[in-house]
């Protein structure tokens, strides 16, 4: 059985099958919702019935209370359908989002490079090309391993036949135990995606500031390598943190990017570089380079901040004291187990 759920304000409708959850449909069908975790806990995708009948599932009872279920509202990620239905979504979606629609891919396995010590290169043949927007994220199904998990896309749109993924190992993590300790050259992984809403604002002026942390380089990666692919005049600054130069890779990647680009600038950042005698970068945390190297004068910028939490928090505060804005400023956090996430980096990428 299938229904027709209508998304207002914007009119969309889109075609539920039974047991799906609306989120799942409407994101197959390129009709963009808000949200985040995608498994009932943070409220993000709550939306309004209007009309028809909608089973809650399992939503957490912290993330839509019982007042909340009286009223009609319900998380559209667990929530389906047993009838046609009407409901409303508090939808912002950007001018610059094109709304590739959620695909199942097949992905083989063709090549697994040691980018650092915790961080693994996982390159994947696609049964067919992955349409994208540089920076969004696509899930990855591992054997044994309950539930899919997310990574950012490394490579530019136009690398879209087979995909590039930089995956951290997070101790104790069944997903990435797996691939940096039994993932092999051939094996077949299930892929669905493109995700995300983490991508450069091509509409809005402003020269370009990336601030990356970790395996949180992916995204920026594949946004720098798009926006030099597509001949974009505008400044571009890349600013890559690391503990040691060990943990500090694709360094050459971006070197020499920015000897063929003169509009693109590197500067990688060592937050513990004192048994990196041969150092001669700058030292201190990522976020202080940018302050160094902007001389604190960050307006008229746009920035895009992906890597984990405590980086993220201390790029934005350097930013905005620095006199850029709420508005200027998008980011992704990379929150795993680790940070109380149950493995998961957030599905939405969102302004401050």
């Amino acid at each position: 059985m299938t229904y027709t759920v209508t998304v207002e304000p914007t009119g969309a409708e889109i075609e539920v099958e039974e047991g799906q959850t609306i989120l799942q449909a409407a994101l197959r069908q390129g009709v963009w919702l808000p949200f985040a975790c995608g498994h009932g806990t943070c409220a993000t995708c709550k939306v309004q019935v209007l009309e028809g009948d909608v089973e809650v599932g399992d939503a957490s009872p912290f993330a839509l209370m019982d007042m909340e279920r009286d009223e009609g509202k319900v998380l559209a990620c667990c929530a389906t359908v047993e009838s046609d239905a009407v409901i409303e979504a508090d939808i912002d979606v950007d001018e610059d989002f094109l709304g590739y629609p959620v695909e199942d891919f097949q992905g083989t396995v063709t090549k697994l490079v040691d980018l650092s010590p915790t961080i693994k290169g996982v390159h994947l043949k696609l049964d067919r090309p992955i349409q994208f927007q540089a920076g969004q994220y696509i899930n990855l199904s591992v054997p044994g391993v309950k539930g899919a998990r997310a990574f950012s896309l490394a490579n530019p749109p136009s690398a879209a036949d087979e995909i590039e993924l930089h995956i951290r190992h997070v101790p104790g993590g069944a997903a990435t135990s797996y691939i940096h300790e039994s993932l092999k050259v051939g094996d077949e992984l299930p892929v669905s995606g493109p995700y995300g809403q983490f991508f450069v604002r091509s509409s809005q002026p402003g020269n370009l500031i990336f601030i990356a942390g970790g395996s949180g380089l992916s995204s920026p990666q594949s946004m720098i390598l798009d926006l030099l692919e597509q001949g974009d005049t505008r400044e571009i600054t890349l600013f890559q943190g690391a503990r040691n130069q060990a943990e500090l890779y694709n360094a050459d990647l971006f070197t020499a990017l920015a000897e063929q680009h003169p509009n693109f600038t590197y500067v990688p950042a060592l937050s513990d570089a004192s048994e990196d005698g041969d150092w001669t970068g700058f030292k201190g945390f990522v976020h202080e380079a940018a302050q160094a190297h902007f001389d604190n004068r960050f307006a008229d910028h746009k920035a895009y901040l992906c890597g984990p939490p405590p980086m993220i928090d201390a790029a934005i505060t350097a930013l905005m004291q620095g006199r850029l804005f709420e508005r200027d400023i998008f980011m992704e956090k990379f929150i795993t187990a680790a940070d109380g996430a149950d493995e998961q980096k957030s599905a939405l990428f969102r302004k401050i």
